[in-house]
């Protein structure tokens, strides 16, 4: 007897997706906030409650928007901390609310959850409608036990964010090359103007899925004799183009504002739109200044500036031992390396290359394009990027990964003559699914056993330490009945109330005797200032991120 799933199949990946949001929300108890979260919140109450988008603005506002319902319902509201750092306005908003910190920053994160629930969707539907449907839960479960995946889903950040609805720009994609209508276009329009409205990265990420997939269709179809719709994709690809900024426009709201003055003083918003001089400059300029706009004219404009000036003079990063403002090329693929459990390397890479394979020898485009999509993406960001903070950058290579994992573990089933290869595919599925519950709760700060004991000698920032144990350490510090303790950390708690003793913080090149608590990311990006603690042997590492040092008087 065959067994056959019933028609509403989407019921599967909908337990899935929802059997993840707990997992990853089951974590909150554990940790505080993260570096980045007040920063985000306030961005997206201040938005909410006055109109005015004042904080980090190189980050479009859809994903904050999404953490900061919840806080703005419960009575958060905007303090009007000056910009542009938006990190003491968050705390003071996650801090003197009426509602409580734990309240706020648990509906916050709670606005992050759909996000993964429409990850795993539009993952679904791409491997079941367009690569094979066997494949499709496996590929979900896949993903779903990938712990960076499940910790970045349980935080307010904009990475599971931009991946989830890059995914399903990139099943809106495959459905306009495949059959480019006008419906599908604005579809398609309308799913790419909400990747850009959550992260920048979504600009250089969907421009490359674009041509890896008209690249692949073309390519398969002309070698099949056919005659790729190259009219049709030219005639309608405008209209798809025209509504990406209309919709990233359109999430900061309807106010209204003059982009310049009747002296037409300079606008880099405006520059950035019509260049720096000539008719179109001046006849711009002229209108801009006797018309309001939304204000999102001006905002996208600076989202699009500020990644560029923050790529441009680069972001302290560490790798391997060492610090650098610009990266390196090679740090994503470190990053991949040991953050990424060893079953899902093992199967998904050789996977992708299988479903390339599979994909030219049989003209089958989407085939083609999900492998070609994982190497354009990967090649970028290793050789433009010098954002070297995490491998958060480029979540959106995992789900990829699952697909092509999925697929080397049904067919390398389907393939075994023996029972020895059955075991090991076997052996490594199983490892993967337990890898949640092995890694649990420290899904953010998991790395796979080529990392070691200490992975603070390859990645700190995001990947390992993003302030997210203060809480773990506190409770620590009362279990053992610390009198007092330096501090060496970096973070966005407030200090004062977390239950801490007394507690210095620690100077840099300050040696000092009895309790010393120190974060690895001011250990290994503080320079040479904390060098003098290696001469001693932490008493503990207290959660993943924090090391416990007891230094006796001489």
């Amino acid at each position: 007897m065959r067994f056959h799933l019933p028609r509403r199949t989407w019921l599967v990946p909908l337990a899935l997706a929802l059997l993840g949001c707990a997992l990853s929300a089951s974590t909150w108890r554990v940790f505080g906030n993260i570096w980045d979260e007040p920063e985000h919140i306030a961005a997206g109450i201040c938005l909410i409650d006055r109109g005015q988008y004042l904080y980090d603005e190189q980050h479009p506002p859809l994903a904050r928007l999404a953490a900061a319902i919840g806080p703005y319902l419960a009575g958060a509201r905007a303090h009007y901390t000056p910009p542009p750092n938006g990190e003491p306005e968050g705390r003071l908003i996650l801090y003197h609310s009426a509602a409580s910190y734990d309240t706020l920053l648990t509906l916050a994160r709670l606005g992050m959850l759909p996000f993964l629930i429409i990850l795993v969707f539009a993952s679904w539907s791409l491997v079941h409608r367009w690569i094979e449907e066997r494949c499709a839960l496996p590929a979900v479960a896949l993903l779903l036990a990938t712990p960076v995946i499940l910790g970045h889903a349980g935080v307010v950040a904009l990475d599971v964010p931009v991946t989830a609805m890059c995914m399903l720009a990139f099943v809106a994609l495959l459905r306009w090359a495949d059959k480019p209508t006008v419906w599908r276009t604005v579809a398609l329009g309308l799913a790419v103007g909400l990747a850009v409205s959550t992260k920048m990265s979504a600009i250089p990420f969907m421009g490359l899925a674009g041509l890896v997939v008209l690249l692949a269709m073309a390519l398969t179809q002309v070698r099949s004799g056919e005659r790729p719709p190259f009219a049709r994709w030219a005639l309608l690809a405008p209209l798809a183009l025209l509504l990406v900024p209309c919709v990233g426009i359109a999430v900061y709201g309807d106010q209204m504002i003059y982009m310049t003055m009747p002296d037409q003083r300079w606008n880099k918003a405006i520059d950035l739109y019509v260049g720096h001089s000539g008719w179109l400059h001046d006849v711009a300029y002229h209108w801009l200044s006797l018309h309001r706009v939304p204000i999102g004219v001006e905002k996208l404009a600076l989202n699009i500036l500020g990644v560029e000036w923050h790529n441009f003079i680069g972001h302290r990063s560490y790798l391997l031992g060492e610090s650098s403002v610009h990266g390196w090329w090679y740090f994503y693929l470190v990053a991949l390396a040991v953050k990424t459990p060893l079953p899902l390397l093992l199967l998904g890479l050789p996977g992708l290359v299988a479903l390339g394979y599979v994909g030219w020898r049989d003209r089958a485009a989407i085939h083609l394009a999900v492998p070609l999509w994982f190497v354009a993406v990967l090649a970028f960001s290793s050789l433009y990027s010098h954002i070297n903070i995490g491998v958060r950058h480029v979540l959106i290579l995992y789900p990829l990964l699952a697909i092509g994992a999925a697929w080397a573990l049904i067919h390398g089933w389907q393939a075994a003559r023996s029972a020895a290869p059955r075991l090991l595919l076997a052996g490594l599925a199983a490892w993967q699914l337990l890898t949640p519950i092995i890694a649990y709760p420290d899904y953010l700060a998991y790395f796979n056993f080529i990392a070691g004991d200490h992975p603070e000698q390859i990645l700190v920032d995001s990947d390992l330490d993003w302030g997210q144990d203060m809480r773990r350490l506190s409770s620590e510090l009362a279990r053992l009945k610390v009198p007092e303790v330096y501090l060496a950390y970096r973070g966005n708690v407030e200090l004062a109330r977390e239950g801490l003793p007394p507690f210095q913080i620690l100077a840099p090149n300050t040696p000092v005797t009895g309790w010393v608590a120190i974060s690895m990311l001011a250990l290994k990006e503080g320079g040479d200032g904390y060098h003098w603690l290696s001469a001693y042997t932490p008493v503990e590492r207290v959660g993943k991120s924090i090391d416990l040092y007891h230094i006796a008087a001489e």
